[in-house]
């Protein structure tokens, strides 16, 4: 089954929350009138759209039927399309790799899965043939470095790690001392599950940018922000804290295929201003692909 099938099937309960439920209501009239759309509000924020995202999806709609481009309710779904492609869109590159090595720091709260996402950045990336190290400074967790070796062993990548209890900010410079010796292309650093209301966690992210900086001036040159796409407008809330503290980048979106929420991507992409980089729709190491808006949009109007 190719990846567009697979995001297809991960984005089944999503659909059924969103286009199923528009559908429907298309089909239960053709008046755009106040109580459709106020129906429509309703499936958009049930979604996790977000309410700032479905004030402008509903306000595009409206000049769109005021402008003549939607003439019926039949119209609706097919100027939806469009206009989500539009607002997914993201002009820059999907993820920098151009100085050697490329730095990308991964950050998120415990149990989005950064540890696995890590393993199947490296498994991407090793596949196009570049070169790619891990460093595990993720030393809290217990069976953390463990875990991240085991995805370098797949993966065929080297992975630098200290003792549990380590000083991560001296694991990154380990990392960034052994990617710049063997000539690596990407440098992925795992990091602590940080909860935004832990200041002391703040700092150290601090300390770890720091001392990337001190070796590699341009670096982190990507931080991803991974999230878990079942916690709905919880991610949005988390990505806000991390926005302010962390220099985000990039969102990684995981577990898309287990959530009736995948409207959250349109949320974070507006309301944020942060571009969804990567998503995983299955546990599989292929199951995650770099994110491409209008196959996003076309699986979930199916």
């Amino acid at each position: 089954m190719g990846f567009f099938e697979t995001l297809k099937n991960g984005l089944a309960r999503t659909r059924d929350n969103f286009t199923h439920r528009i559908s429907s209501l298309i089909s239960s009239t053709s008046f755009l009138d106040d109580d459709f759309f106020e129906e429509l509000e309703m499936i958009l924020i049930s979604a996790d759209v977000g309410p700032r995202t479905t004030v402008k999806i509903l306000d595009a709609v409206r000049q769109g039927a005021k402008a003549g481009r939607i003439k019926s309710t039949a119209d609706v779904m097919p100027f939806m399309k469009n206009y989500l492609v539009e607002m997914l869109k993201d002009e820059g590159q999907r993820t920098r790799i151009g100085h050697k090595p490329t730095v990308i720091l991964v950050v998120g709260v415990n149990g989005v899965g950064k540890t696995t996402t890590i393993g199947k950045l490296a498994n991407y990336y090793t596949l196009f043939k570049y070169k790619v190290v891990l460093a595990a400074a993720d030393t809290f967790r217990a069976a953390a470095a463990d875990q991240l070796k085991i995805w370098g062993q797949r993966s065929g990548v080297d992975v630098v790690a200290h003792g549990e209890g380590a000083d991560p900010a001296a694991v990154v410079y380990d990392g960034v001392q052994a990617a710049v010796a063997r000539k690596a292309d990407i440098l992925f650093i795992d990091t602590a599950g940080r909860l935004h209301n832990k200041s002391n966690l703040m700092n150290e992210l601090e300390k770890i940018y720091r001392v990337i900086k001190k070796e590699i001036p341009e670096g982190p040159h990507e931080t991803f922000l991974v999230l878990d796409a079942t916690t709905g407008q919880n991610a949005v809330l988390q990505a806000k804290a991390f926005a302010e503290t962390a220099k985000v980048t990039g969102v990684v979106l995981t577990k898309l295929d287990g959530t009736a929420k995948g409207g959250v991507v349109i949320a974070i992409k507006e309301e944020l201003g942060l571009p969804v980089k990567w998503i995983g729709v299955g546990e599989g190491i292929m199951d995650f692909r770099p994110f491409e808006s209008e196959k996003f949009v076309e699986a979930l109007f199916g």
